[in-house]
């Protein structure tokens, strides 16, 4: 007998779960809980899937904020649901060295790191940068501008601590220029992080003077970076993709922004690893389903889903 119950839901401590012939029968600790619903949910979902699926952003341990799974579960999970590849966040340090060690204990699946440029790394760091590119493999793909100690961030939270500044009177640091360039050296994915759309905009004007051939808006929508439609469009004019998140999703907000850039512009991700959220698969699926029911064509799911990511990364 097969158990299936509603996704987001966890199976009672000591269920007898069978999952594609095998029993699992243990009571279980909290993080084996919610790995083999997990599980559960793949065999029990509603014939859809994740088969080439790119989460481009996904927190997991280890970290200094509580995650709900660690990198290597995350990724024997990603991958025995058919997901082609993940890209590890983490806020305060980079996640090269992760994604290595994630790739050599989970093979079959594109793992991919990179670095946030909070306080922690010192903040707008070329030297940072450099030398995550430096990591063994080469999987530190990806730079983010400043995140939680983004000057836009801290003012949005009110709160009174240092910060992070990308701009100062309307116009880029030259740390932020130096920043710009290594990602361009490398050809390295550069995302806007929590700056302000007005700075976002700024950064990938001078990415796209720079060269940098691979361009990201973090998750636009949600605060504290909250773009507007014409602000994603000018966005996607100057060759960015527009990242839309599960975690806080307003569906039908998300859906008509989705139709006034074009899906092409697109990319759909997670931003999952909290503790007591979905597992980032699940968030995934839910996320389509809920696109789905918005009116979004399931074309245009796989290519915000697969085909954008892959591109985003520079894997096509």
């Amino acid at each position: 007998m097969i158990l299936c119950v509603e996704a987001g839901h966890k199976p009672p401590f000591g269920v007898v779960i069978v999952i594609i012939g095998k029993i699992v029968r243990e009571k279980m600790n909290h993080r084996r809980t919610l790995l083999a619903w997990a599980l559960l949910a793949g065999v029990c979902g509603r014939g859809q899937t994740l088969d080439g699926v790119i989460d481009v952003h996904a927190h997991s341990d280890p970290d200094s904020s509580p995650r709900s799974i660690d990198a290597i579960d995350l990724a024997k999970l990603a991958k025995g649901r058919g997901m082609r590849g993940l890209v590890l966040k983490n806020h305060w340090e980079s996640t090269a060295s992760v994604a290595y060690l994630v790739r050599k204990e989970v093979p079959g699946i594109e793992v991919f790191g990179g670095i946030v440029l909070n306080l922690p790394v010192g903040g707008l760091n070329p030297a940072a940068v450099e030398r995550m590119t430096m990591v063994k493999g080469g999987w530190g793909r990806v730079v983010w501008m400043p995140t939680y100690d983004a000057e836009n961030q801290v003012r949005y939270s009110k709160e009174n601590r240092p910060f992070v500044a990308v701009a100062k009177d309307g116009q880029l640091l030259p740390a932020t220029k130096e920043v710009i360039a290594a990602a361009a050296r490398h050809n390295l994915t550069l995302e806007t992080g929590h700056s302000s759309p007005e700075e976002c905009l700024m950064i990938l004007r001078e990415a796209q003077r720079q060269g940098v051939r691979h361009r990201v808006v973090t998750h636009a929508l949600t605060p504290p970076v909250r773009m507007n439609g014409e602000q994603m469009r000018e966005a996607a004019r100057l060759g960015a993709y527009i990242e839309l998140v599960y975690g806080r999703m307003n569906a039908a907000e998300w859906a008509r922004a989705i139709r006034a850039v074009g899906a092409e512009h697109v990319i759909l991700s997670s931003d999952l690893g909290q503790p007591n959220s979905p597992m980032h698969p699940d968030g995934m699926l839910a996320f389509f389903e809920a696109m789905r029911k918005e009116g979004i064509a399931a074309s245009d799911i796989e290519k915000m889903a697969k085909a954008n990511p892959a591109r985003a990364l520079g894997l096509e």
